[in-house]
């Protein structure tokens, strides 16, 4: 198992985060991260199958893996 990054580390505390603001998240991303709302997003599900991610947040990796597997089922 490999450890993570400090962009992958920050990719799940902005996850972790609560937004009050719509858009907050978004500007975050833009701002902390240098990332766009899209490449975020496709980094954030790649990290969710990773075993040093749910090692780092297990309880936030769990809930995020149960919401995705939730859009999935609803398609």
């Amino acid at each position: 198992m490999t450890e993570l990054s400090e962009r992958e580390r920050a990719i799940l505390a902005i996850e972790g985060r609560q937004w009050r603001a719509a858009g907050a998240k978004e500007r975050a991303v833009r701002e902390e991260l240098d990332l766009s709302a899209t490449r975020y997003y496709q980094l954030l599900n790649g990290l969710l199958d990773r075993e040093a991610a749910l090692a780092e947040a297990p309880v936030l990796v769990n809930r995020l893996r149960r919401l995705r597997e939730q859009h999935r089922a609803a398609r």
